[in-house]
């Protein structure tokens, strides 16, 4: 776990249950490390770049925590830099839970989960949302998403923590099968083709 991840996650109270447990000593020496925000390194960059969906949490004014999942194509989800994350906000049920949670407290998490090889990023930072820029929303579009971008969102990252994969079921999308399957239905177009050359061979022999 990161020093930054635990810093801004382990509250007073979080401690205290640590202790409570026997699990504060694992964590210490990331509660007394730098307090840097974590970067964006090459991994997690191409971990988010294969996400078809996330999702993001929020906190409304009234203390009731919200989450939202966002979906795509891969790369919906962009990595702008090593600190900065950005996606085009599409127009969906007009609710704008969110949207109005951002704007009472810019704080958010994401978990971003690849079911396939049971893996799971979390992260926490700060949510900008950007609504005069159209060329900052054209830029974050991408093709093959249903519904007319409204707006920008840029998240910056403080805190990263990859997770176990414990408890993590084993899915895999249409996608994914689909794509594993590309080589198979080759060969087997490989071989129906190559039978039916023998066959008219045979047929030409008169056998």
């Amino acid at each position: 776990m990161s020093n930054r991840f635990a810093q801004l996650a382990f509250t007073t109270t979080v401690r205290r249950h640590q202790e409570l447990h026997g699990s504060d000593r694992a964590y210490r020496k990331a509660m007394e490390g730098p307090e840097d925000v974590d970067r964006i390194g090459p991994d997690e960059a191409a971990f988010i770049g294969q996400r078809e969906s996330f999702y993001l949490a929020t906190v409304s004014e009234t203390g009731w925590p919200y989450i939202q999942h966002r979906g795509g194509p891969r790369g919906f989800l962009r990595v702008l830099d090593e600190h900065t994350l950005g996606f085009a906000d599409l127009r969906g049920n007009r609710q704008y839970i969110t949207r109005g949670n951002l704007d009472h407290d810019d704080r958010v998490a994401l978990f971003l989960m690849d079911y396939t090889h049971q893996a799971r990023l979390k992260a926490l930072g700060r949510a900008r949302v950007v609504e005069d820029d159209p060329a900052l929303v054209e830029a974050l579009s991408v093709e093959g998403v249903s519904g007319r971008p409204e707006r920008a969102v840029l998240i910056d990252v403080e805190g990263l923590n990859w997770n176990c994969p414990q408890h993590i079921p084993q899915m895999f999308s249409r996608r994914t099968v689909e794509e594993s399957l590309l080589p198979l239905h080759d060969r087997i177009a490989e071989l129906e083709e190559r039978n039916a050359e023998l066959r008219a061979a045979l047929a030409k022999a008169g056998r």
